[in-house]
């Protein structure tokens, strides 16, 4: 399908990189990783025709129809719908012709277009834009709005919806999702499952890639490699590929600590269980993951913050929203110390207005707010990073919070994330969106939030950022909420979720996989996950009861066995994999001459940690099922 053949690219006198070889065939799901500014997007450029390479060749299929979404903000006063379907361009040409046709009084030429109307199944393309729309956010009295009633954002979900329609045998996506919010990003997902042509993903959201990738391209220091499997699976190889550098240990011990104390904190509260289990997974995984990072620029963690009064806020019967529109109502909550909550629900449905109302952006319709007067308040929200001083350099905005600080002082701070040499001097208004991001992160960290609410605070980000900011926020010790379509960092982060839908805010009583699944559900038959329904056994009698609980036993009976068999397994491989770190923990091994018995024993690690997550993930699955039942 697509072949790159001894490729290099320069971008000025920059190599972004060189003699590269790579074969991409038809069908294949390509994610493409890398730091910012190592070539991902250049990359689409050559394939785009819109660079070309200094050496080497890219060949592509003859008549090849390639999709992409456009970057420009249109502003036409076009229906949103009608600027959807102009992404099918073949549709758009054949109407234009029939026109003409018609005025020419061309019958023959008539019959002949319809005829290939139909054969692109052009009579139903109303019908797929609108559910394309509505699967990205867009309400049905939406879809007849011109494209200049929406903002920014939403014009980019039109363009998105224009590659979506397109009939492409290549689809180039560029950080997709990064305008979406979770519940899209989950229907993006399912429709990549039915997407028969080739797909080319840039993104900095692993769970995404997990999901929808087969492949990984990855870029890194001039070089193109091809990696099978998924995000998760191309980690872990290339963890394998980093094992032998004895550098990586103390980082790598300083990461598990990490989630080691989340463990020990949450493991035992029964409410915290589903939460806790879920990072120890992670933590099985973390002993070859994070060798994937250890050349990540990126390390910083969160002050402790002066004060932490309990409870912090506290929301008593609120209703909030915009002039007469309501969108929250009667909303009871409070905040303490040590919360760590991930906000979920539909597009629209207020979860951003309920971050807005805590960090005191939108007055409150009725109700009240009691918060202490030691609250300390770091909100991070995307329009911040339009509020940042574009004439101003990182060092003077840091020398604005404090003017005691020292250069030297500025300069190792803002050094954890990545601004380095004369970079800091330089004003802000040219810097990357990525950039911007971190700098607002590192202005609020720097002031020691006691509550910190974030809205979308990975969109921008990179893997490697991202992957620092989880390791930093599951040290902090304030209260924290959280918006995010970043279901890796909501996983590692947060303990418990509230759940926004139609005007209410309650506890959900699960994890995100449990969300997805609310989501699929009609809508008719969405309801929260806390609102247990009466139990029908409370109308039998007493008899009738134990007779119910006897057939019940005796059907669980095959799955309780089946448990059993899991849980010896996974002891069996436990055992194996503590075997396994005895050796690699000794100096013996890492002996010259036991290079091929190293080698063996990471390959072996590798397959013990895989099969340990997959009879966990059955363990799971069948303990859910035995409590539902």
């Amino acid at each position: 399908m697509l072949n790159f053949s001894n490729v290099s690219l320069r971008r000025g006198i920059r190599l972004l990189f060189e003699k590269a070889n790579v074969t991409i065939h038809k069908g294949n799901k390509v994610g493409i990783v890398g730091a910012n500014g190592c070539g991902k997007s250049s990359l689409f450029a050559l394939l785009l025709n819109k660079l070309q390479t200094d050496e080497g060749e890219v060949s592509l299929p003859p008549d090849i129809t390639i999709a992409h979404v456009a970057q420009e903000m249109p502003a036409v006063d076009r229906s949103a719908i009608e600027y959807v379907i102009d992404g099918d361009a073949e549709l758009r040409s054949i109407q234009n012709q029939l026109q003409q046709a018609e005025a020419e009084n061309n019958g023959s030429l008539q019959a002949d277009l319809h005829h290939r109307l139909d054969h692109i199944d052009a009579y139903t393309v109303k019908a797929r834009a609108g559910k394309l729309m509505q699967g990205l956010g867009f309400k049905n009295e939406q879809l007849e709005l011109p494209v200049n009633s929406f903002s920014g954002g939403w014009r980019m979900r039109l363009n998105l919806a224009q590659a979506l329609i397109c009939r492409s045998d290549l689809l180039l996506l560029d950080e997709p999702t990064n305008h979406l919010d979770l519940d899209a990003v989950i229907w993006l997902e399912t429709w990549f499952q039915s997407y028969q042509g080739t797909l080319l993903l840039i993104s900095h959201d692993r769970d995404f890639l997990d999901k929808v990738v087969g492949h990984i391209i990855f870029i890194e220091h001039q070089t193109l490699e091809l990696y099978t499997g998924n995000y998760n699976q191309f980690e872990k190889l290339r963890a394998e590929q980093l094992a032998q550098q004895q550098s990586l240990y103390e980082k790598q011990q300083r990461e598990i600590a990490h989630i080691e104390g989340f463990v020990r904190r949450f493991k035992a509260k029964a409410s915290k269980a589903k939460q806790a289990q879920s990072r120890v997974k992670t933590l099985e995984r973390m002993e070859l993951i994070s060798q994937a990072h250890v050349d990540s620029p990126f390390y910083f963690h969160f002050f402790k913050p002066d004060k932490l009064p309990h409870p912090l806020m506290q929301l008593e019967q609120i209703d909030a929203g915009y002039e007469n529109n309501k969108i929250l109502e009667f909303v009871n909550l409070s905040i303490s110390p040590g919360d760590r909550i991930g906000v979920l629900g539909h597009n629209g449905a207020g979860k951003s207005t309920l971050i807005k109302v805590l960090a005191g952006e939108v007055a409150l319709q009725s109700g009240n707010i009691e918060a202490s007067s030691e609250v300390n308040i770091g909100y991070f929200a995307q329009h911040q990073l339009e509020q940042l001083d574009k004439h101003a350099s990182p060092m003077l905005h840091m020398q604005r919070i404090n003017k005691r600080l020292t250069e030297q002082e500025i300069r190792n701070y803002l050094g954890g994330y990545n601004f380095h040499g004369d970079r800091v001097k330089e004003p802000v208004g040219p810097f990357s969106g990525g950039e911007k991001a971190r700098l607002v992160l590192a202005l609020i960290i720097f002031q020691k939030p006691n509550l910190l609410l974030l809205d979308e605070p990975t969109n921008h980000l990179d893997l490697e950022m991202r992957h620092a900011l989880s390791l930093a926020l599951q040290d902090y010790e304030g209260a924290m909420l959280v918006v995010s379509h970043d279901r890796h960092l909501l996983r590692v982060v947060t303990d418990q979720f509230l759940l926004v839908d139609n005007g209410t805010v309650a506890l959900f009583n699960g994890d995100l996989d449990d969300y997805r699944q609310w989501l699929l559900r009609p809508k008719d038959n969405q309801e929260n996950n806390n609102i247990q329904p009466d139990s029908e056994e409370n109308n039998l009698s007493k008899k009738e009861q134990r007779r119910l609980q006897a057939e019940k036993r005796r059907q669980l009976q095959p799955l309780q066995q089946e448990l059993k068999k899991l849980e010896k397994k996974i002891e069996e491989l436990s055992s194996k994999k503590g075997e396994i770190e005895a050796i690699l923990a000794g100096c013996e091994i890492y002996e010259g001459e036991n290079k091929e018995k190293l080698q063996a024993l990471i390959k072996e690690q590798s397959q013990v940690l895989d099969k340990l997550v997959e009879l966990e993930e059955q363990w799971l699955v069948m303990s859910e099922q035995m409590e539902s039942e």
